[in-house]
Formats: C-alpha cells, structure tokens, sequence
C-alpha cells in the first residue's frame, strides 16, 4: 500500500473509524476519503455504488455499523441486524464489483458463543449459541465476516476481518442509552458527582453538550433530576445494571486502529487461510488478553472522577454475557501488540471527556 493510495474510511467519524483515520494520516497517508452519513447513507445501495463509481478507491476499511450498549441492543433488535446486513451488503458489494485491493472488516468479538471456551480463539465461531441480548447484532457481524472469506475463495480477493474486543477511547459515544459499558459509566459518575456536588452549571453544560432525551441545559431543575434518575442517576448514589460480577476486556481505540493499519499494511488472506481443505475462521481477534470485573472497573472510575457517593447494583437487569476474554494469539504471532493498560486508560478516556463538553 502506497502512502499516495486511495483509501475509503467507512464510519471515520465514530469511534473505530476515527481512530483508524488518525492512525493512517499520522503514518503518512495522505489520500483519505470519507464521508459523513448526512453526505452517504451506507444503507442506500444506489448511493453507494454512485460514491465508488466515483471516487474508485483502492483500499476500503468498514468501520460503519449501527452500535449501541445492551439497553440499545435488546430494545432496537430489528434495527441491529437490518442495518448492519445492508451496510455490509452495500460496501463489501461494491468494493468487490470496483476492484479494490484489499478491505478490512470490522466486526466485533460479541460474535462467539455464550458459553465459549475462555479466553476465546477464533475456532470457538460458531460451535454453540450465542448471548440473546446481542444476538442480532451478532448474526449480521458474522454475516459480513463470512462474507469477506467466500468472496476471498471464491473470488481470489483480500478482504480481512477483524473481531476487536470491548472498545474505549476519544470519540467514544456516551449516550445514555445507546452507548458501550466503560463510557456509559463515565458519564453516569460524572454527572452523578456533578448531581451530589450541586454544581449546576457543570451539570447543565454537560447535558447541553449531550441532551438526554430531549432534556438539556435549558431545562427546569426538575426536568433534568427526573430524567437523571431514570438512568439511575441520583442525588447521593448511582445505580448501575446487573451485578457487576461479570468479566470484561477493554481495549483501547488507539491500540486497535493500530492494530487495523498494521494488519493493512502487513497481512494478507494467504497467511490467513491455512492448509486445511475446509478453509473457516480466518478472521483476527484484536485484544489484550486481559479482564475485569464489572464492579472493579466501576470502583476505577469511580476514583477517577472523585465521585464520593454509594454505587448500586441493580441485579434485576441482565448482566450479558458473564465473561468474554479473547485469545489474541493469532494477532501476537502475526507481530502485533497492545499498549495502553485499562489503569491509564480509564484516566485517558475521562481526560478526554472533559475537554470535549
């Protein structure tokens, strides 16, 4: 790949595609193209195959999905494998009638069974059911990986998919109800401290930053303490899903859009497919290996922000899977490596935060 070549960032304002698009103009590519979904809907299949009819980009990354915590996955079920199986359908299709040379996929380790062998290698795809809560999200991501390997031998393409674990970091969504545990649970800390310190100002800047509901700033004390509350938000505790017991592994943003680019500069389908006559499971696990509780990282965030009041548990709410620890021996022995630990990381991400309210 060539520092001048064409390269499409599919979803290069969101969490993953941000991070990759940074990744790649750090490192000197200078030829990037993107667009926002307000300028191409990438469920539109006639808009799609406009785009690539102009601009015929050698390289695409899919980094576009319809994503959201396990609130946002059990309550819009629909939304999440329609959407995320047009997207696919569209930007795989077409990379394919356009010649690219090489596409990454980004999937998500929500892909493998339930009650898979921990920590998770590749070879667990498929061996039992998967976890209900999120089990539509996860088809459509499976879905698209396999559709990367069939056109691969059927059609002789190079198309890598890559399963990265939990995701955290600079342009993280922390919307109430759709976003991910870890930035989910910053927001709940900051604006429970805000609530408990009575600092109203903080409180109403945050919330015209990111309404909630509707509500903002502008809204009347009490509007603003009901709506908190509903998400558990109160005045001297705050109260979180499930019982905090289950296992969880972050990665950082940075760390796998690193991961993305080396795999784009360095890895190919053949050094993937192995010798067996029933080629499967030739995605990428991107990981650390390493996991915590639920409760253990909310106590970390909690010292992070200096938040001072009792944290709940609310064990009527579904936990999800109870442990999802990856094996990323694959990656490690294809040469790539983490960096970034949850212990700085968790600092980082609220760092962020703050300076982007």
């Amino acid at each position: 790949m060539e520092k001048q070549s064409k390269i499409y960032v599919a979803g290069h304002r969101g969490l993953v595609g941000s991070a990759i698009w940074k990744q790649l103009s750090d490192k000197g590519y200078t030829n990037l193209v993107g667009r926002s979904h307000a300028e191409l809907d990438l469920m539109d299949g006639v808009a799609v195959r406009e785009f690539f009819d102009r601009e015929q980009p050698e390289y695409v990354v899919l980094a576009a999905a319809h994503v959201g915590g396990i609130m946002a996955n059990l309550k819009y079920r629909a939304d999440f494998i329609y959407k995320n199986l047009q997207i696919q359908q569209n930007v795989i299709g077409e990379s394919f009638r356009h010649d690219v040379k090489k596409l990454l996929f980004l999937g998500s380790t929500c892909i493998y069974p339930r009650e898979a062998p921990q920590p998770i290698a590749e070879d667990a795809l498929l061996t039992s059911p998967l976890e209900y809560t999120n089990e539509p999200y996860a088809l459509a991501k499976i879905a698209g990986l396999k559709m990367c390997e069939s056109f691969n031998l059927q059609y002789g393409t190079n198309y890598i998919a890559v399963m990265p674990t939990n995701l955290y970091g600079p342009n993280d969504n922390f919307h109430l109800e759709r976003s991910h545990v870890l930035p989910a649970m910053v927001r709940k800390m900051h604006l429970a401290h805000m609530l408990m310190s009575g600092d109203t100002d903080g409180l109403r800047k945050d919330l015209n930053r990111r309404p909630v509901e509707g509500i903002d700033g502008t809204a009347s004390e009490t509007a603003i303490t009901e709506i908190l509350a509903k998400y558990g938000i109160g005045t001297d505790s705050l109260t979180l899903w499930g019982t905090g017991t289950p296992l969880r592994e972050f990665l950082w943003s940075e760390d796998m859009a690193d991961a993305c680019v080396y795999c784009i500069e360095n890895i190919s389908f053949s050094d993937l497919r192995g010798t067996s006559p029933e080629v499967r499971n030739c995605h990428i696990n991107i990981g650390t290996g390493k996991e915590i509780t639920i409760r253990a990282l909310a106590e970390m965030v909690k010292g992070t922000v200096g938040y001072r009041g009792e944290i709940r548990w609310d064990s009527s709410k579904p936990d999800g899977t109870m442990r999802k620890l990856t094996d990323p021996g694959k990656l490690h022995s294809l040469g790539w490596h983490h960096r970034m630990e949850i212990e700085d990381g968790v600092p980082a991400l609220y760092r962020w935060y703050l300076g982007n309210q």
